[in-house]
C-alpha cells in the first residue's frame, strides 16, 4: 500500500465523510454569495446608479480575486495546513457580508465582494486537494460530487433570497452566515489528510515544474491586467510585470511547464465564461421574458443550478460511462446549443432551453478539475487549483465584462440608430479591461423625461437577451479543444489516469486541523 493510502486509512469512513461533507457545505458558502449577488444586482444597480459595465465589474470582482488566494495559498498550502487555510477562508466569508450590509456605493460593494472572493479561493485552495487525496482512485467522481455544493448553494441561496420577496436587501445578504457558519462548525479542529504529493515525497520543486513559466504567465497576465485596470495602469506595463516575472520563476523552476497542462489552462478560459459568466448575467438577461411571465428571473438560474445539482451527486454512472474527455466533448456541444436557445426563446420555451444550457454545463468545471487532478498527481495543490484560478480569473477579468460591454454596445448602437437625440443625452464614455466604450449613464437617465425613459427600457429590453448568442462561441472552441486532445491520448494508447507510487523517502505528516 502506497504513503498516500497509508496515510488516508488514518480516517476512518466517518471521519472523511464528515470532511467531505464540511467541504462541500464550504463551497455551498461561496455560490450563496454569487447568488445572492445576483439576484441583488439589479436593485443595487437601481439604488447607487451603476451602468452595465460597473455591474459586470463587481461580478468581476466576485471572481478574479479567488484566483490570487487559491494560487497563493496552493504554494505555501501543504506547509501552513489546509486548516490554517479554511480558518482564513472563514473570516473571510464573515466579514464580507458585514462590509456588504453597510454597502454605500460602488466601491464600498467592490471591496466586499473582493474580500469574499479571497474566501472561496481559500476555500477551494483547500477543498479540491484534500478531497482528491481521500479518494485517489476515482478522483473526478468524487470532484464532480464535491462540486455540487456550488448548485446547492445557487438553489438553496436563491430560492431563500427570492423567497424574501420585497423584504430590505440587507437581511437577503445575511443569509450567507447560514453556510459559512455550519462548515465553521462542522470543520472546527477537525483533521486534514496529508496531501498525496508530500506523502509520496513528490519534492516541492517537481510540483512547480508541472506549472513552469508558460503556466505562471498565464496566470500572472490575468491577475496583472485586471489589476491594472483598478489602479490605471498601462496594459504595456502589466504586460510586461507578467511576462517579466512569469519568466523569472520559469528560470527558477527550469521548466516551461507540461504542454498539455498549458492547453488545459487556456481552455479553462472560454469554460468559465460558458458557465459562470453566464450565469452571473442570467438573472438580467431573462428579466423581461421572465415578468412576462410573471415569475422572478432568478428562477432560470435556480433552476439550471436544481439540475446540475442532481446530476452532480450522481455523477458516478455518467462519468463510468463515459471518457472524461468524451464527457466534456458531449457536454460543450449541449452547452452550445442551451446558449443559443436562450438567447431568442421567450414564454415557458425558456426552461426548455435552460435545461439543455444546464446539462451542457454541468460536469465542465469538476471533470476540467479531475482531468488535471488525474493527469498531473505530481503538481499537488498547485496545478489543481491554478486550473480552478485561471478559470476564475478569466470570467472575472474578462467573461462578466465582457458580457456586460456586448449589452452596453448593443444598447448604445441601437438608441444611437433609432433616437439619436435621447442618445445625445443619456450616453457617455466609461473605461473598461477592453478599453473605453459609450454606454447609457443611469444617472443622466435622471434628466430626460418619463416618456424617454420608456423607449430607453424598450430598446435595452431588445438588445440584452441576444448576447447569449455570442457567448455560445465559447463552448463550440472548447468542443474542438477537447476532441483534439482525445485524438492525442488516443495516439498515445487512450486516456489513462495516473498515480503517485510509493514513499519516495518523503516523511509523513501529522494531520492538520481547521484550528489548532
Amino acid at each position: 500500500m502506497s504513503a498516500t493510502l497509508k496515510h488516508i486509512a488514518d480516517f476512518s469512513e466517518a471521519q472523511k465523510r464528515w470532511l467531505f461533507i464540511g467541504c462541500f457545505i464550504a463551497l455551498a458558502a461561496t455560490s450563496f454569495g454569487f447568488v445572492v449577488r445576483t439576484v441583488l444586482m439589479v436593485e443595487w444597480g437601481l439604488e447607487f446608479n451603476l451602468t452595465e459595465v460597473q455591474k459586470g465589474e463587481i461580478f468581476g470582482v466576485g471572481l478574479w480575486p479567488f484566483a490570487i488566494s487559491i494560487i497563493l495559498f496552493s504554494l505555501v498550502i501543504d506547509k501552513i495546513g489546509y486548516g490554517k487555510a479554511m480558518a482564513f477562508a472563514f473570516a473571510c466569508h464573515a466579514s464580507s457580508v458585514v462590509l456588504t450590509i453597510f454597502a454605500t456605493g460602488y466601491w464600498s460593494l467592490y471591496i466586499a465582494t473582493f474580500i469574499a472572493a479571497l474566501g472561496a479561493g481559500t476555500v477551494e485552495a483547500a477543498i479540491n486537494p484534500a478531497v482528491a487525496t481521500m479518494y485517489p482512485k476515482d478522483k473526478t467522481k468524487w470532484l464532480i460530487m464535491l462540486h455540487g455544493g456550488w448548485p446547492a448553494g445557487l438553489v438553496l441561496g436563491g430560492m431563500l433570497a427570492i423567497g424574501m420577496g420585497a423584504l430590505a436587501w440587507e437581511w437577503k445578504v445575511a443569509l450567507i452566515l447560514i453556510p459559512t457558519l455550519t462548515y465553521g462548525a462542522m470543520l472546527f479542529k477537525h483533521p486534514f489528510p496529508v496531501n498525496e504529493r508530500v506523502a509520496s515525497g513528490v519534492s516541492y520543486n517537481a510540483m512547480l515544474k508541472q506549472a513552469g513559466g508558460l503556466g505562471a504567465l498565464i496566470v500572472l497576465y490575468l491577475i496583472f491586467s485586471e489589476i491594472g485596470r483598478v489602479f490605471d495602469v498601462e496594459p504595456l506595463i502589466t504586460t510586461g510585470l507578467a511576462v517579466a516575472v512569469a519568466a523569472a520563476f520559469g528560470l527558477y523552476v527550469k521548466s516551461l511547464g507540461r504542454p498539455i497542462f498549458v492547453i488545459l489552462l487556456l481552455i479553462m478560459i472560454p469554460l468559465a465564461t460558458t458557465e459562470l459568466g453566464t450565469d452571473a448575467w442570467i438573472t438580467p438577461l431573462m428579466e423581461t421574458e421572465m415578468a412576462a411571465l410573471n415569475m422572478h428571473p432568478g428562477w432560470v438560474l435556480i433552476y439550471t443550478s436544481a439540475i446540475m445539482l442532481v446530476l452532480r451527486l450522481f455523477a458516478a454512472p455518467i462519468v463510468h460511462k463515459l471518457s472524461p474527455l468524451g464527457l466534456l466533448m458531449a457536454s460543450s456541444a449541449v452547452a452550445a446549443v442551451g446558449l443559443v436557445a436562450l438567447s431568442s426563446t421567450t414564454g415557458m420555451m425558456i426552461f426548455v432551453a435552460a435545461t439543455l444550457y444546464a446539462l451542457g454545463k454541468t460536469f465542465l468545471w469538476p471533470t476540467m478539475l479531475g482531468v488535471v487532478a488525474e493527469q498531473y498527481p505530481e503538481g499537488g495543490a498547485l496545478t489543481l487549483n491554478a486550473t480552478g484560478g485561471v478559470g476564475m480569473l478569466a470570467v472575472g477579468v474578462v467573461g462578466a465584462v465582457f458580457l456586460g460591454l456586448i449589452q452596453d454596445q448593443s444598447i448604445e448602437t441601437q438608441l444611437a440608430d433609432e433616437n439619436p437625440a435621447i442618445h445625445a443625452q443619456v450616453v457617455s464614455t466609461k473605461n473598461s479591461v477592453f478599453g473605453e466604450y459609450d454606454a447609457v449613464d443611469p444617472a443622466l437617465r435622471a434628466n430626460v423625461s418619463d416618456e424617454e425613459n420608456v423607449i430607453i427600457d424598450q430598446t435595452v429590453e431588445k438588445a440584452t437577451q441576444g448576447a447569449l448568442t455570442t457567448v455560445a462561441i465559447f463552448p463550440v472552441l472548447m468542443f474542438f479543444s477537447y476532441l483534439g486532445l482525445m485524438l492525442f491520448y488516443r495516439s498515445k494508447g487512450g486516456y489513462k489516469p495516473k498515480e503517485l507510487a510509493g514513499e519516495g523517502g518523503g516523511q509523513q505528516a501529522e494531520p492538520e486541523t481547521f484550528i489548532r
